[in-house]
């Protein structure tokens, strides 16, 4: 097991911060995280894969310990964000490499996929959703926001940013709470508690609709090029389903689903099951 150094990238401008472990000399593998998160998440996992490959996992740009430049400098857009991390793997040399997707971090690391089909040798995907079969009821504030964007509400969804929907997300169809750290629920309310964090995550809110647009274009990437696949899914997570881990299959009818009994922060509970799935998939 390799140490994990803590290092910034600096991408056109803008400081992303990412740990990184592993030899270099090792299959890459890019993890990226989901909100309200950094890459703090992958805490636990990195240790338990240094020793097979050659990790990075960025902060995404206004998330964690990356710059967080202000909305009239950054626009806050899926977009926007796939660009900054498309070009950081340039600067860190991660011409080939596997992606670990969650939350925030499929969209991200889909849109990357799309434009660069050939760098991409596997996608596991933790809860990291490209079906509209996988969105929950829980969506429907957001969708609401998508058809009437006005203050009323935007402000609406200000309770999603709330330290106690922090927690509930983390403990959310988790069976045990003592497994859930609250050092990753703390760190996360500490970063939304930033100034102008707020609005820019409501922006992300508001701009996450690009990403569903987008899933035709995703599954018709997974049909063209059908990347080795695994899914990686808390099934009791309240926002991506367990039919959008199965929809996979449609597309890519050699992916691989495995279920955890847990919520949409699966890493919490189960790191050293995940791992062990991840290990045996790259084995086969």
């Amino acid at each position: 097991m390799s140490s994990i150094r803590y290092r910034k990238a600096n991408v056109d401008g803008l400081n992303i911060f990412y740990r990184e472990a592993g030899l270099p000399d090792k299959p890459k593998l890019l993890l990226l995280h989901g909100f309200p998160s950094s890459g703090h998440m992958f805490r636990d996992l990195i240790p338990l894969l240094s020793k097979d490959f050659h990790i990075i996992a960025p902060d995404l740009p206004g998330f964690g310990q990356s710059d967080m430049p202000a909305r009239e400098q950054f626009t806050y857009t899926f977009d926007h964000i796939a660009d900054v991390i498309d070009r950081f793997t340039d600067i860190v040399g991660f011409d080939r490499f596997a992606i670990y997707v969650f939350d925030y971090g499929a969209p991200t690391g889909f849109r990357i996929a799309v434009r660069h089909p050939e760098r991409i040798t596997a996608i596991i995907s933790q809860n990291g959703n490209a079906y509209e079969e996988g969105l929950s009821d829980g969506w429907n504030p957001i969708q609401a926001y998508w058809k009437d964007p006005s203050p009323a509400k935007r402000d609406a969804l200000r309770g999603f940013l709330a330290p106690e929907a922090t927690r509930w997300q983390y403990t959310h169809g988790v069976t045990d709470e003592s497994l859930v750290s609250p050092d990753g629920i703390a760190l996360d309310n500490y970063y939304l508690a930033r100034k102008g964090a707020d609005d820019i995550q409501l922006d992300l809110f508001l701009d996450y609709q690009s990403n569903v647009a987008l899933y035709p274009t995703f599954q018709a990437y997974f049909r063209t090029h059908r990347p080795r696949f695994l899914a990686v899914w808390g099934k009791h997570d309240p926002f991506f389903l367990p039919p959008g881990a199965e929809a996979f299959k449609r597309d890519i009818p050699q992916a691989q689903v495995r279920f955890f009994d847990t919520g949409h922060f699966a890493l919490e509970t189960h790191a050293t099951e995940i791992a062990q799935a991840i290990r045996e998939f790259f084995e086969a």
